[in-house]
């Protein structure tokens, strides 16, 4: 048993001090002392954060999820965890049938490794399919030749391991594969070129999530609300790129604001997450990384290299969050989009103890995985 102490824990709904947090694979409780003879741990006034979930990211550090390399998920994981992020879906590309199948087997192997105690990086939550069933008018990065058409008995083969896909409700289709698939995974709406009234169809449909909010989707306008009017409007979770890129940071108090608690922090970061500026590729194609810019050669968006601590402390500097708020997006909302609130996203009992020291800076002094202290 092991207990934090002299840190400002991070709840849900507020910043508490004066207590300890009590776990060992799983949280036990917050204190106002710590039991007689566990092992103390001095936060010496750090934040006390349970673990980021990253629900959307396609690598790190050179690899990437379609690569269907077992090797570089590992990498990813271990890499990752420096950001604050304890749980993860790897997230493929349209990428083509076979090798999105590879990397399906990939993942589902590496579920298995990374949630065992002798694993020193981030734990696999399953997959989030970014594509097939896109539509190419607002395919982004995404590579063209590689959409197909929707259809659900191609994914629910891999139900076991897909927690969330995205998809274009306005594609033929569409509408009776979200249907079918929302029993065995989430569905969230994207890269779609989605009238207002289509986007609420895909809702009605089953699906309650928007991917990475306001890209790859129609705009919002007073005649035509669009696909981001349907994210505003609805009850549906929303994720956010808070690179400052993607989206402005404007914007980001805006989201708050119609959103609340379904706004998702998401990284959509890229195998160049962690390294230098220069060409990289994604899905097959060659992207261009200045900065906090990633590009194709035609200037397309294509991904990021976003860090979720990163992402915390923009959402929080920009719209005037409290931590314990811009934790939460990066925490508790993403974990129970995807159905894992359950066991992820907070430091409430009986969840796995997934934990953070973080500086106001929002840099990484510690982290702990199921109880363990792998930084």
């Amino acid at each position: 048993m092991k207990a934090i102490v002299n840190g400002k824990i991070l709840l849900p709904e507020a910043e508490i001090s004066g207590k300890a947090l009590v776990f060992d694979q799983k949280i036990l409780d917050v204190r106002d002392a710590p039991p007689t003879g566990c092992e103390i741990i001095d936060a010496q006034g750090l934040y006390v954060s349970p673990g980021f979930v990253d629900v959307h990211i396609h690598g790190y550090l050179g690899a990437d999820t379609s690569d269907g390399d077992i090797g570089g998920l590992r990498k990813m994981a271990r890499g990752i965890l420096k950001n604050g992020v304890t749980s993860f879906l790897p997230t493929t590309m349209t990428v083509p049938w076979a090798q999105l199948e590879a990397a399906f087997a990939a993942i589902r192997s590496f579920m298995g490794e990374s949630a065992g105690e002798a694993f020193d990086g981030a734990q696999a939550l399953g997959c989030h399919a970014e594509g097939p069933f896109i539509n190419p008018h607002k395919k982004g990065a995404q590579a063209e030749s590689a959409i197909l058409a929707p259809d659900a008995e191609r994914l629910l083969r891999h139900k076991d391991i897909i927690r969330l896909v995205t998809l274009a409700p306005e594609m033929p289709g569409a509408l009776s594969c979200i249907r079918a698939l929302r029993e065995s995974m989430r569905v969230t709406i994207g890269h779609t070129d989605a009238t207002y009234a289509q986007a609420m169809e895909g809702l009605a449909a089953g699906a309650d999530h928007f991917t990475h909010t306001f890209n790859a989707m129609t705009g919002l306008s007073h005649r035509a609300p669009g696909a981001v009017g349907a994210a505003l409007a609805s009850d549906a979770y929303c994720e956010l790129i808070a690179d400052t890129f993607h989206v402005h940071p404007a914007v980001f108090t805006v989201l708050r604001r119609c959103k609340a608690e379904k706004l998702v922090l998401i990284t959509d970061c890229t195998r160049a997450g962690g390294l230098a500026d220069g060409q990289y590729d994604l899905g097959g194609q060659p992207i261009f990384v200045h900065g906090i810019e990633c590009r194709l050669a035609d200037g397309t968006i294509a991904g990021s290299v976003l860090r979720m601590n990163d992402a915390v402390r923009n959402y929080r500097d920009h719209t005037g969050a409290p931590m314990h708020e811009a934790v939460r997006c990066a925490s508790l909302s993403p974990a129970q989009s995807i159905g894992m609130g359950g066991r992820k996203g907070s430091l409430a009992a009986g969840k796995d103890a997934d934990i953070l020291l973080l500086g106001p800076d929002c840099q990484v002094h510690g982290a702990w995985v199921g109880g363990m202290r792998r930084l």
